[in-house]
Protein backbone atom coordinates (compact mmCIF):
# COMPACT_ATOMS: atom_id res chain seq x y z
CA UNK A 1 0.00 0.00 0.00
CA UNK A 2 0.73 3.44 -0.83
CA UNK A 3 1.19 6.69 2.01
CA UNK A 4 -1.92 7.82 -0.03
CA UNK A 5 -3.61 4.37 0.07
CA UNK A 6 -2.87 4.02 3.80
CA UNK A 7 -4.68 7.33 5.04
CA UNK A 8 -7.48 6.32 2.49
CA UNK A 9 -8.34 3.13 4.54
CA UNK A 10 -7.92 4.95 7.54
CA UNK A 11 -10.11 7.87 6.87
CA UNK A 12 -12.77 4.92 5.28
CA UNK A 13 -12.96 2.81 8.21
CA UNK A 14 -13.05 6.45 10.80
CA UNK A 15 -16.15 7.33 8.48
CA UNK A 16 -17.70 4.08 9.14
CA UNK A 17 -17.11 4.32 13.42
CA UNK A 18 -14.86 1.01 12.58
CA UNK A 19 -12.20 2.60 15.40
CA UNK A 20 -10.60 -0.81 15.59
CA UNK A 21 -9.69 -0.98 11.57
CA UNK A 22 -8.76 3.06 11.55
CA UNK A 23 -6.29 2.16 13.75
CA UNK A 24 -5.01 -0.88 12.31
CA UNK A 25 -3.63 1.19 9.91
CA UNK A 26 -1.26 3.30 12.48
CA UNK A 27 1.75 2.59 14.23
CA UNK A 28 1.40 1.34 17.84
CA UNK A 29 3.67 4.14 19.00
CA UNK A 30 2.00 7.05 17.02
CA UNK A 31 2.24 10.63 17.87
CA UNK A 32 -0.69 12.43 17.37
CA UNK A 33 -0.04 16.64 17.50
CA UNK A 34 -3.65 18.07 17.97
CA UNK A 35 -3.06 21.81 18.03
CA UNK A 36 -4.30 24.72 19.88
CA UNK A 37 -5.27 25.42 23.43
CA UNK A 38 -8.09 23.09 24.58
CA UNK A 39 -9.09 20.59 26.32
CA UNK A 40 -7.76 18.02 23.89
CA UNK A 41 -4.72 19.92 22.57
CA UNK A 42 -0.90 18.50 22.43
CA UNK A 43 0.68 15.95 21.63
CA UNK A 44 -0.74 12.20 22.50
CA UNK A 45 1.61 9.39 21.95
CA UNK A 46 0.31 5.49 21.51
CA UNK A 47 -2.57 4.35 20.31
CA UNK A 48 -4.45 4.42 24.11
CA UNK A 49 -3.68 7.70 24.44
CA UNK A 50 -4.42 8.65 20.86
CA UNK A 51 -8.68 6.62 21.35
CA UNK A 52 -8.78 7.78 24.53
CA UNK A 53 -8.70 11.71 23.43
CA UNK A 54 -11.04 10.47 20.41
CA UNK A 55 -13.46 9.03 22.14
CA UNK A 56 -13.85 11.52 24.90
CA UNK A 57 -14.46 14.08 21.73
CA UNK A 58 -17.08 12.13 20.70
CA UNK A 59 -19.05 11.98 24.13
CA UNK A 60 -18.24 15.72 23.85
CA UNK A 61 -20.05 16.21 21.18
CA UNK A 62 -22.76 13.58 21.88
CA UNK A 63 -21.33 11.56 18.44
CA UNK A 64 -21.53 14.55 16.01
CA UNK A 65 -18.22 14.95 15.20
CA UNK A 66 -17.98 14.07 11.76
CA UNK A 67 -14.66 14.56 9.30
CA UNK A 68 -15.36 14.60 5.63
CA UNK A 69 -12.73 15.03 3.00
CA UNK A 70 -12.69 18.65 1.17
CA UNK A 71 -9.97 18.10 -1.57
CA UNK A 72 -7.73 15.42 -3.47
CA UNK A 73 -5.25 14.18 -0.64
CA UNK A 74 -1.86 15.18 -1.67
CA UNK A 75 1.20 13.29 -1.52
CA UNK A 76 5.06 14.07 -0.85
CA UNK A 77 7.09 10.97 0.04
CA UNK A 78 6.09 9.49 3.71
CA UNK A 79 3.88 12.72 4.19
CA UNK A 80 0.25 12.96 2.76
CA UNK A 81 -2.08 15.96 3.09
CA UNK A 82 -5.78 15.42 3.33
CA UNK A 83 -8.05 18.72 3.19
CA UNK A 84 -11.33 17.91 5.37
CA UNK A 85 -13.62 20.28 6.44
CA UNK A 86 -15.36 18.92 10.13
CA UNK A 87 -18.03 20.06 12.15
CA UNK A 88 -19.65 18.66 15.93
CA UNK A 89 -22.28 20.50 18.02
CA UNK A 90 -21.55 20.20 22.00
CA UNK A 91 -24.90 21.48 23.57
CA UNK A 92 -26.07 24.93 22.15
CA UNK A 93 -22.34 25.24 20.43
CA UNK A 94 -21.46 24.72 17.29
CA UNK A 95 -18.64 24.59 14.92
CA UNK A 96 -18.10 24.07 11.47
CA UNK A 97 -14.93 24.81 9.34
CA UNK A 98 -12.15 23.10 7.24
CA UNK A 99 -8.66 21.62 8.14
CA UNK A 100 -6.02 20.12 7.33
CA UNK A 101 -4.64 16.72 8.17
CA UNK A 102 -0.66 15.76 7.64
CA UNK A 103 0.16 12.03 8.31
CA UNK A 104 3.44 10.78 8.30
CA UNK A 105 3.43 6.91 6.76
CA UNK A 106 6.50 4.78 7.44
CA UNK A 107 6.49 0.77 6.28
CA UNK A 108 2.67 0.65 6.09
CA UNK A 109 1.61 2.65 9.49
CA UNK A 110 0.72 6.36 10.55
CA UNK A 111 3.36 7.01 12.56
CA UNK A 112 2.27 10.92 13.27
CA UNK A 113 -0.49 12.93 12.47
CA UNK A 114 -0.86 16.51 12.47
CA UNK A 115 -3.82 18.47 12.57
CA UNK A 116 -4.59 22.12 11.46
CA UNK A 117 -7.78 24.08 11.19
CA UNK A 118 -8.57 27.38 9.75
CA UNK A 119 -9.99 29.40 12.77
CA UNK A 120 -8.16 27.82 16.00
CA UNK A 121 -9.28 30.42 18.12
CA UNK A 122 -13.00 29.45 17.44
CA UNK A 123 -11.91 25.55 17.78
CA UNK A 124 -10.54 26.64 20.98
CA UNK A 125 -13.69 28.25 22.00
CA UNK A 126 -15.50 25.31 20.97
CA UNK A 127 -13.40 22.55 23.21
CA UNK A 128 -13.11 24.75 25.66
Amino acid sequence: MTATDVVTAYSIALAKGDISAAFSHFSADAKWHQPGNNQFSGTKIGLAAIGQMLGDMMAATQGTLAINPAGAMMKNGNLVSFPIRFSAQNGSKTMEMNGSDLFEVIDGKITQVWLFSENQSDEDTFWG
